[in-house]
């Protein structure tokens, strides 16, 4: 294993750490060792918004190799939102990137005195003044970043207005769409200081045997390429698991209150793929491609959603527009906001005002009713700058339910806001978002996959 990036924002330094051997085995995987290198610093104690709340970029044993959703990395530290363990998983190309620049993880402590970036480039480190980017959205840091180191192939991971406001759902992004979304980490890195990190390197991805390895791969990636969801995957992205759990009843709607939606047949991964999808993106070696690359009326090539920002600013809101459910990701995309906290936030706050708990008093004048687009693009601008109600909406839903003595209507976790997979139509989910150590968290395993009819018999499932 390639050592770890070291650096303290309060001092300006930085050295090399190199992770015990025996730590690299017994922990396998990026977030699995995450926690054992953060398992003494994260304090009941610490508060995730100190200086002392350390921030950890970690890549994969095979992030950057030929292998089959080798483009991940991982960032951990303490929840904001939470106050527990917080893990967020991103793919592209930056983690890849950072493995050839030298190092298999960056590690994060203290907080500059004023606004900065990280810089990376084949082994060599530097903290640059980043006051100009300040206030950019993430599309625009990255391209201002790449302009200004000047050095083709640079990667950027950066945080956009969310993550400086301290949001606690702020997200970290890079490669113009690929995310660390959940848990607000990116609020950790805004009270930091710390803009972004870009990365870039030439040197060789390490494997300890690249004859065992190589055929290996090959097989994966071939038996991939013929996987009857694989290719649903590749065609219609994980907006194309839509129709099913529509049909079982995983799909929630109106803020998990209505089993049916008019509109749903609009918000599938087919309907993008026969009216909006340009084409498909993929991550550093992936033969899946599960991007989705879509054009609108402005004829801009942009992200399309995945399923959970569809369903999120869907049917979850009775919306049935897949341009503007587009457009809303992706301005979460820019601003730096987790689009599932978002629009579960967004859903509580419709419930409550037509409960009458929220008035537009309250609102600013805004009238929260079901389906409305611009009402929903108000809130989530309203969000990331902590403007008017945008600033109660910016608490999260377990708070903003607090605040109107109607905590039991929001649905989370432990502080992090549930994803759209509803245990009534995979009721093993309801048992993983309850036991998640993040909060309710939909990756923590995958039960649901059986739940939804797929069986493994060399496992007796």
């Amino acid at each position: 294993m390639q050592p770890l990036l070291k650096v303290d924002l309060a001092t300006g330094t930085h050295l090399e750490y190199q992770v015990p051997a025996d730590w690299v085995r017994d922990y396998l995987g990026a977030a699995s060792l995450a926690a054992r290198l953060l398992y003494d610093e994260l304090t009941l104690e610490l508060d995730p918004l100190s200086p002392a709340a350390p921030l950890l970029f970690l890549n994969g044993p095979l992030t950057g190799t030929a292998g089959p959703a080798v483009g991940r990395f991982i960032v951990s530290g303490k929840s904001p939102a939470t106050n527990l363990w917080a893990e967020s998983n991103a793919g592209g190309f930056w983690g890849p990137e950072l493995r050839k620049a030298g190092f298999d993880g960056v590690w994060i402590a203290g907080r500059a005195e004023e606004p900065v970036y990280l810089q990376i480039i084949d082994g060599e480190v530097m903290l640059r003044y980043a006051d100009h980017l300040w206030g950019l959205d993430t599309c625009e840091t990255q391209d201002a970043i790449k302009i200004e180191i000047s050095a083709k192939g640079v990667r950027v991971a950066c945080i956009g207005p969310a993550g400086e406001a301290r949001i606690p759902f702020a997200l970290i992004a890079c490669d113009h769409g690929r995310v660390a979304g959940r848990t607000g980490l990116g609020a950790v890195m805004g009270t930091k200081n710390l803009k972004a990190i870009a990365v870039h390197g030439d040197r060789s991805v390490p494997v300890i045997d690249w004859q065992t390895f190589k055929p290996v791969w090959a097989a994966a990636n071939r038996t991939l390429r013929g996987d009857t969801q694989i290719i649903v995957l590749r065609e219609m992205g994980t907006a194309g698991t839509a129709d099913y759990f529509d049909y079982l009843g995983e799909m929630p709607k109106k803020y998990f209150q209505a089993g049916t939606f008019e509109g749903v047949e609009k918000v599938t991964g087919a309907t993008m793929s026969e009216s909006i999808l340009a084409e498909v993106s993929a991550c550093h070696a992936c033969v899946i491609a599960c991007g989705r690359v879509v054009t609108l009326d402005d004829g801009e090539k942009r992200k399309g959603p995945e399923y959970e920002t569809m369903v999120g600013f869907g049917p979850n809101l009775l919306i049935d527009d897949l341009p503007a459910i587009t457009r809303l990701g992706e301005l979460c995309d820019r601003l730096g906001m987790d689009t599932i906290s978002m629009s579960n936030t967004i859903g509580l706050s419709f419930t409550l005002y037509e409960q009458g708990q929220l008035t537009t008093e309250a609102t600013g004048g805004l009238k929260l009713k079901w389906g409305n687009v611009e009402v929903v693009e108000e809130c989530v601008q309203l969000t990331a700058r902590r403007v008017g109600f945008g600033a109660q909406l910016a608490e999260g839903s377990r708070n903003l339910g607090r605040r109107y003595s109607a905590e039991e209507e929001a649905v989370q976790v432990n502080g992090l806001e549930v994803a759209y997979h509803d245990p009534r139509g995979a009721s093993g989910m309801a048992l993983v978002y309850a036991t998640s150590p993040r909060g309710a968290c939909h990756n923590q395993s995958d039960y649901f996959i059986v739940d939804i009819g797929n069986a493994d018999e060399e496992l007796g499932l």
